[in-house]
């Protein structure tokens, strides 16, 4: 997860300079904040472990839009701890919030239960008085509640039959559990996320070696553009697959749902991956003479 402590340095601008804003106030703390340069908010913690992304679904599919609350009551809780002295104005934490506008302020963030360390910036009427739940954890929660499945492979066919250098056209049939968008929302402790999913990509593992990667569903074929090869996702055998196991191809769809979510003052993304498969027969071209 982008949550992780290794993700939350790789956010932060990291620079080399003598003097640092956190001297004198949170050190490693209970923030795990370390002192860092005008231009640096250094976090200091191991990488921990994070909830599993391919766990299996669980029952109750959820729908583009859909509102569903995920159980989230064992989420595990962060302590947040206000900055003193704040970063100053040119630190990247602050992204597009100003310091000293009255809004709010950069608060240590460390989740010990998932090693989740970093800084965020916070509302002032958000401001925590005692340890809170951790977002990234519901975001994950959410997303096991949305039942995401692999590709639903419209093309190849397992009763179609294909031919060595016909052009074959693949694709995926859309639905919010199968390509998305899926929305699912956890609550914990006072804390709502929402959590959306959408394929970004499917990778085609073709059986014969080759590997193609779409970035879309892929096109549906249609007779009228003959042998014409996909203009989004397809793939030509050069060989029959009569000495494959069975005498077909194994073809296995592997899509990446990329994960937006936003809750408790945080924003975030991760990532999950499902499979599907199928198997092809491709035989020669057969000559009548």
């Amino acid at each position: 997860m982008l949550t992780r402590a290794a993700a939350a340095a790789m956010l932060l601008l990291t620079a080399a300079a003598s003097t640092g804003f956190a001297a004198g106030g949170p050190g490693a703390g209970s923030a795990g904040i370390c002192d860092g340069a005008p231009l640096t908010v250094t976090v200091c913690a191991e990488q921990g472990g994070s909830p599993s992304a391919g766990g299996s679904p669980s029952d109750g599919a959820g729908s583009a839009g859909s509102s569903t609350h995920a159980d989230a009551s064992d989420a595990q809780q962060c302590t947040y701890t206000k900055l003193d002295p704040q970063p100053p104005a040119d630190n990247v934490a602050w992204g597009t919030h100003q310091p000293g506008d009255g809004q709010g302020a950069l608060y240590g963030v460390n989740c010990p239960d998932t090693g989740r360390v970093g800084v965020v910036w916070m509302a002032n009427g958000n401001a925590p008085a005692a340890p809170r739940i951790d977002p990234a954890v519901l975001a994950q929660r959410a997303v096991d509640s949305m039942t995401l499945l692999g590709p639903d492979i419209a093309s190849p066919r397992a009763a179609g039959r294909y031919t060595v250098g016909v052009p074959m056209w693949m694709w995926a049939n859309q639905s919010a559990t199968t390509y998305g968008p899926n929305s699912a929302s956890a609550s914990a402790g006072g804390v709502t996320v929402t959590a959306t999913a959408k394929v970004s990509k499917i990778v085609w593992q073709m059986g014969d070696g080759a590997t193609v990667t779409c970035t879309g569903p892929g096109t549906p074929y249609k007779g009228s553009v003959g042998m014409a090869e996909s203009p989004t996702c397809g793939h030509v055998y050069s060989k029959s697959s009569a000495r494959a196991s069975g005498g077909k191809y194994r073809v296995t769809a592997t899509s990446t749902w990329t994960v937006s979510w936003e809750g408790g003052g945080e924003a975030g993304q991760l990532s999950e991956v499902r499979q599907s498969n199928v198997q092809v027969a491709v035989g020669e071209v057969q000559v009548v003479g």
